[in-house]
């Protein structure tokens, strides 16, 4: 189990991230590929990627820095990837060689690294610079396809976890994130691969959604570094449920597009990015809007020069009843 103890200050600055964090999903998405178990929700994904990502340079190196083990290297998830992919690629390259041998060893000593790491291991330069070419080349072929709708499933939990943080504070967002953790102020108790104590010490922590986290939450190995708490978004927010094919009925009522386009709106979104989710025009999508609009299902508010669509109560409702 891990625990998390937080302060008053801790509290305070507990934030939830506000997109999927690139790096972290490259790593998690990595080992999902590699599962024999793994849910229904994630077979569309796999069969997308799985012959492209196989055939890629850099498949076989990332799959030995990312076993399915209860470690793996904090610097391939630096925090600067919050701020996007090639934010965090750059702080990977500049991982300091002391920091890059001691993390690897630390791996090599749970899951034995194959002979061709061994360069890296070393903390040799190049290899390093072909590790962040296989990051990248990784979030190209294996998250680039289904980046959207990651986005979208993403989005959608976010909303759940802000309905909890304005009915009940930062404690309810927390409370939220059971059952795979349980707030019994003042700690956050998680189901994890280690028993461990974390003490926040007034750096508060960052709650990061995550489409191919499987299970229960992962944090950094290193308690020095910026904490994030990394869980896995609720499955009913996943793809399964968002796709147009899922929900034969609600097409049978309102047709596949109008369909397509209230799906989409379960993660708030303006007009030109519902049809990029939909895979139609702007102006079609302002048409199904303007009914959905008129039943009661969604609501739309200026925001800026766009109009953001959400769903209002009434649409929730038919979407959970009907799917």
């Amino acid at each position: 189990m891990l625990r998390i103890h937080f302060t008053h200050e801790d509290l305070v600055r507990t934030t939830v991230a506000g997109a999927p964090d690139p790096l972290w999903e490259v790593v998690l998405s990595v080992i999902r590929l590699r599962e024999r178990d793994r849910p229904p929700g994630y077979l569309p994904w796999v069969r997308a990627v799985r012959d492209g990502v196989r055939g890629s340079a850099g498949a076989r190196l990332l799959s030995a820095l990312a076993p399915r083990a209860r470690y793996f290297p904090d610097f391939l998830t630096p925090h600067e990837a919050a701020d996007g992919l090639a934010a965090g690629l750059e702080a990977v390259a500049g991982t300091p060689s002391r920091r890059l041998v001691a993390e690897l060893r630390r791996l090599d000593a749970l899951a034995p690294l194959p002979r061709f790491v061994a360069p890296l291991v070393r903390g040799e330069r190049g290899a390093l610079a072909r590790l962040v070419d296989a990051l990248r080349e990784h979030d190209e072929l294996a998250i680039a396809p289904c980046r959207d709708l990651v986005a979208q499933s993403v989005a959608a939990d976010r909303a759940r976890r802000a309905r909890d943080l304005l009915s009940g504070g930062v404690p309810g967002l927390l409370d939220g994130l059971r059952p795979r953790a349980r707030w019994t102020p003042p700690v956050l108790e998680v189901d994890y691969c280690e028993d461990r104590d974390l003490h926040l010490a007034g750096r508060g922590v960052v709650l990061v959604p995550s489409y191919f986290c499987r299970g229960n939450p992962v944090t950094l190995a290193d308690p020095r570094r910026k904490p994030v708490l990394v869980y896995p978004i609720c499955d009913e927010d996943r793809w399964s449920r968002l796709t147009p094919g899922d929900h034969r009925p609600l097409q049978a009522l309102i047709g596949p597009t109008r369909t397509a386009t209230l799906l989409a709106v379960r993660a708030p979104g303006t007009t030109t990015e519902l049809a990029r989710r939909v895979g139609t025009s702007p102006a079609s999508i302002s048409r199904h809007t303007c009914v959905l609009r008129d039943a009661g299902l969604i609501r739309s508010a200026r925001c800026g020069g766009s109009v953001v669509h959400s769903l209002t109560r009434l649409g929730l409702t038919l979407l959970d009843r009907i799917s």
